[in-house]
């Protein structure tokens, strides 16, 4: 039926409203029916160079802040399917219920992570993605498609407070991602870089075109010995300096 379905739905003309549906189902189409494919649920396709940089290995660790959903935008589904298992935290009400569903191999923990826990106002979106403690005025968000719904306070937590409680000693973390939206420098700064050290390391750093030196979020990742490895348009992936890579 799919398949009847989509040589139907090429031979269409359609509206503009409808060119964004298309694409999603030929790309759908492709993923099943080409075998040089290869799926990403990445917003930048980062699992796919984190699964070539860490290639070989069947189980694993991960550490996702700012993980919005179980599989939109992901960077650690596509390791959770081949059998890893890690802590995904998000401060969105709500937000842990799909992952308990769909990923409850995981531990899934609903907080805001910061180096100040000082009680901050959260702002959510229309598109939950967008989901922030920063105020959409400081974030070139386009008002005409996306908008503030509701505010709630929250109060944040250090990561290093969340992974005492749900990491035992000796555990490997094979990889961090950081996705919070404009204020990944704040979780960075409260881990306990001494007893959590991931082999490598997601940031989200949009470099500014005038910008004639690195960003804040590589100097800070520099002093805690991590290199820069690689990057796509807006992640940074750093790697340990001291570590098994």
């Amino acid at each position: 039926m799919f398949v009847s379905f989509m040589l139907h739905y090429r031979s269409m003309k359609t509206p503009s409203k409808w060119r964004g549906l298309r694409r999603r189902l030929q790309a759908a189409w492709t993923g099943i029916t080409d075998p040089f494919a290869r799926l990403s649920y990445s917003q930048e396709g980062e699992d796919l160079i984190l699964e070539r940089i860490l290639e070989g290995r069947d189980k694993g660790f991960y550490i996702d802040v700012g993980a919005h959903h179980p599989k939109r935008f992901s960077n650690t589904y596509r390791f959770y399917l081949k059998g890893w298992s890690g802590v995904n935290i998000d401060a969105t009400p709500g937000s842990m219920e799909p992952f308990r569903t769909v990923r409850p191999r995981d531990r899934n923990i609903e907080a805001a992570i910061s180096a100040d826990t000082r009680p901050i106002t959260f702002h959510l979106y229309n598109d939950p993605a967008l989901n922030s403690a920063q105020p959409a005025e400081v974030r070139n968000i386009d008002p005409a498609r996306h908008r503030v719904i509701r505010q709630v306070t929250v109060t944040p937590r250090p990561l290093s407070e969340v992974l005492s409680s749900v990491i035992t000693n000796g555990q490997i973390i094979d990889f961090l991602t950081v996705d919070v939206e404009g204020l990944d420098l704040q979780v960075l700064r409260s881990n306990d870089w001494q007893r959590y050290r991931p082999a490598l390391v997601l940031a989200e750093e949009v470099r500014r075109a005038d910008r004639e030196h690195e960003g804040e979020i590589t100097e800070f990742m520099r002093a805690q010995h991590y290199t820069e490895l690689c990057r796509t348009m807006n992640t940074i992936f750093f790697r340990d300096d001291r570590g098994r890579l």
